[in-house]
């Protein structure tokens, strides 16, 4: 008998410790469950918008910071986010070191679990910027200084103070910001922009000096810059770009003058009418490559990448001439008959010149 009544005493505390053990998990998955539901379900976005469509609440995060700081910049801004709640909630979703600073557009009235996963996504307010092949620095800067989103440091700057923010020594900033479009956030400096440019134009120029074909008569990168900057004006058609190339390369290195029209506009400055006239080929400035030998002092625009490779690889060509067709490719020549008989042929109405175009 009392071998049972032990036996079943060990049952009855295995039993009872599986209760407890069952309780005890149970009771910890409901208090997940609730502290899910707390996080999912309690708003902590106001429910009163302060952006212009009504349905979303803006707040900017701060760049290098944590868990605390986030949770009080929120709160700063009008979020009932408290710290300790803020971080154990990042934690519980496994998100406490992926927040991603920035402005975001949380839907109004959203719950504190939500708006975790959107900053942990980095689901955040992006600008952008283009900078377009062909633009000159006047054009850029008009742009970069009427962008709404931008924090215009560098508005009414001179060049050379431009040039020295930037740590710059070229002699212009023209020609030193790469084309493309530049994603930002919101409210960002301005001069992260041209910074972001001309380093993206500095490392493609490097890769193509380093990389440039034998013989060009160019000196530094600087030049083939200089000639980049030409090309992109001179092409009508991509596929013309190593040929127009040639014309120019083989033009210096034959002491010929470039006799490139894009230049002498240049030198004529933001007041050109579109209209180019014999008097403006004649006006003697240092961009009149109609009447100086070799490059201009400064590149005349913005160049593309595929232009500063064009430069640095042109067309294994004679030719010394080319003609716009009309309809945007070019007809190259290398002699100054055959150049004149294509002027009669695609540009009748149009004075031949003995130029490179």
């Amino acid at each position: 008998m009392r071998r049972k009544i032990q036996g079943r005493s060990l049952f009855t505390k295995k039993k009872v410790k599986g209760l407890g053990l069952f309780s005890y998990l149970l009771g910890a998955i409901v208090f997940l469950l609730v502290l899910y539901a707390a996080i999912f379900l309690l708003p902590v976005v106001p429910i009163k918008s302060n952006t212009q469509d009504l349905t979303t609440y803006k707040v900017k995060i701060a760049a290098q910071s944590g868990l605390a700081s986030i949770a009080q910049q929120l709160q700063e801004q009008g979020l009932s986010t408290y710290v300790i709640p803020f971080q154990i909630s990042a934690r519980i979703l496994f998100v406490g070191s992926k927040l991603k600073p920035g402005t975001y557009l949380f839907p109004t009235g959203s719950s504190l679990g939500k708006i975790l996963l959107q900053i942990a996504r980095g689901d955040r307010v992006r600008e952008s910027i283009a900078i377009i092949p062909g633009m000159t620095i006047w054009q850029v800067r008009a742009v970069v200084d009427s962008h709404p989103a931008l924090i215009h440091q560098t508005r009414g700057m001179s060049s050379r103070a431009l040039l020295q923010s930037l740590n710059l020594n070229y002699s212009s900033d023209e020609g030193i910001f790469l084309p493309d479009t530049y994603v930002f956030d919101p409210d960002e400096l301005d001069l992260n922009i041209y910074r972001r440019a001309s380093q993206a134009l500095q490392k493609q120029l490097n890769q193509a000096w380093n990389q440039k074909a034998v013989g060009l008569p160019l000196k530094t990168p600087y030049e083939l810059l200089i000639l980049s900057s030409i090309i992109e004006k001179e092409t009508g058609r991509s596929s013309d770009r190593d040929m127009i190339s040639a014309v120019f390369v083989n033009r210096l290195n034959k002491r010929m003058p470039l006799q490139t029209d894009p230049t002498v506009i240049y030198g004529i400055g933001p007041k050109f009418d579109g209209n180019l006239r014999k008097a403006d080929l004649r006006k003697d400035t240092a961009y009149n490559t109609y009447m100086h030998k070799g490059l201009p002092p400064s590149p005349i625009t913005m160049p593309s990448k595929e232009s500063i490779l064009a430069a640095a690889h042109p067309a294994k060509s004679g030719a010394l001439f080319f003609v716009a067709k009309g309809d945007g490719s070019s007809h190259f020549s290398q002699s100054l008959k055959e150049h004149e008989s294509a002027v009669d042929r695609y540009q009748r109405n149009i004075a031949p010149r003995t130029g490179a175009n």
